[in-house]
């Protein structure tokens, strides 16, 4: 993955992220955070997955259900947000919705993928840094002010 810094102004900065085929994002993303010190970012992005895994929460259970992506689609929209967890660990939310070849769309929570041919983030860090907290009704880590 390639990255560049392309502004920074009053604390908040803009980077672009160039995926790579056979790079998997969601591990880079969160590696880039941590090397960054991002706590407070959003991102979007298009390109295209040779495979991805897709999440749906299922709220009675309390977990995701994973549902495999196993041939080429295109990343139609891309969207998602990096916040610290608790123990001030980059945390990357991603939503995803995948075109196939067909014009079919897949959607959900982005869990994992493999770039190919490429991938292009467009990420903004905000100057004021934010926490996700343990939620028990949810069971998941939401943003707490």
């Amino acid at each position: 993955m390639k990255s560049k810094l392309l502004h920074e102004m009053g604390g908040q900065k803009t980077f672009v992220l160039i995926f790579e085929t056979g790079e998997e994002v969601m591990s880079n993303l969160k590696a880039f955070a941590k090397s960054n010190r991002l706590a407070a970012s959003h991102f979007t992005a298009i390109g295209a997955f040779r495979d991805a895994m897709l999440g749906y929460y299922d709220w009675e259970r309390k977990e995701y259900t994973k549902n495999p992506v196993r041939e080429q689609v295109e990343a139609v929209s891309l969207i998602g947000d990096i916040v610290d967890d608790e123990k001030g660990e980059p945390q990357v939310h991603a939503h995803v919705v995948l075109g196939k070849s067909d014009g079919v769309a897949l959607g959900g929570h982005l869990l994992d993928a493999h770039v190919r041919p490429t991938l292009e983030v467009v990420l903004i860090e905000s100057p004021v840094h934010l926490r996700r907290r343990f939620d028990s009704r949810s069971g998941l880590a939401l943003i707490n002010f």
